[in-house]
């Protein structure tokens, strides 16, 4: 389902405007219409799951500026191109850029509708892995740095035992400050808490 998410349509021709608003908005999305990219870039977006369906021969600013300037303002939202010249270093262009595909006009219904979907539910999921990494890294100012330091050990592949000698502590005082580590970060299981690091980019120590 759609749900919250927002299409985001920026093209200068007003038919194809409009035929696209209304494909979309039939398959229960919420659109809004944009004719060039400054009017786009005036508008204040939400963060929230979306697409942008955006045509390559815009006035002014062309699909290819446009989406640098968002990914500049740090924008992810994901890009469909829409264009009518068969240009593949363009779409090459586009696509090294991020987009997520480049479709010739006049575009089949269905697949622009499927384009769109599919991008939407990637946004999404890629919206709540940077919520999850907020929330991780927000919980590791909590830890001391001895809990920091027994947490890169830990995911290192050190054993207790090993991790106390490293660290020039007992055994049983690893075992302490690994369980409120862990609590505190609110993993039950070492795979847990390395899934956790490698998504939030916290190095393994070497």
């Amino acid at each position: 389902m759609p749900g919250d998410a927002i299409v985001y349509i920026v093209d200068d021709d007003d038919s194809v405007r409009r035929a696209t608003s209304r494909l979309l908005k039939t398959a229960g999305f919420e659109v809004l219409a944009f004719e060039s990219a400054e009017e786009l870039l005036g508008y204040p977006m939400p963060e929230s799951a979306g697409c942008l369906i955006l045509d390559y021969q815009l006035p002014g600013r062309n699909g290819i500026e446009l989406q640098k300037d968002l990914i500049a303002a740090g924008i992810a939202l994901p890009v469909v191109f829409l264009s009518g010249k068969g240009d593949i270093p363009i779409s090459v262009s586009a696509l090294k850029q991020g987009a997520v595909d480049f479709l010739p006009k006049p575009v089949d219904d269905q697949l622009l509708v499927e384009t769109v979907r599919q991008a939407i539910a990637a946004h999404r999921l890629e919206l709540i892995r940077i919520i999850d990494i907020k929330e991780f890294k927000g919980k590791l100012s909590f830890l001391t740095r001895r809990e920091h330091e027994v947490l890169l050990l830990v995911i290192e592949g050190l054993l207790n035992k090993q991790i106390a000698a490293r660290l020039g502590v007992t055994e049983a005082t690893i075992k302490v400050h690994r369980g409120r580590m862990m609590e505190k970060i609110g993993v039950d299981s070492v795979a847990e808490l390395v899934r956790l690091c490698e998504r939030g980019c916290i190095a393994r120590t070497s």
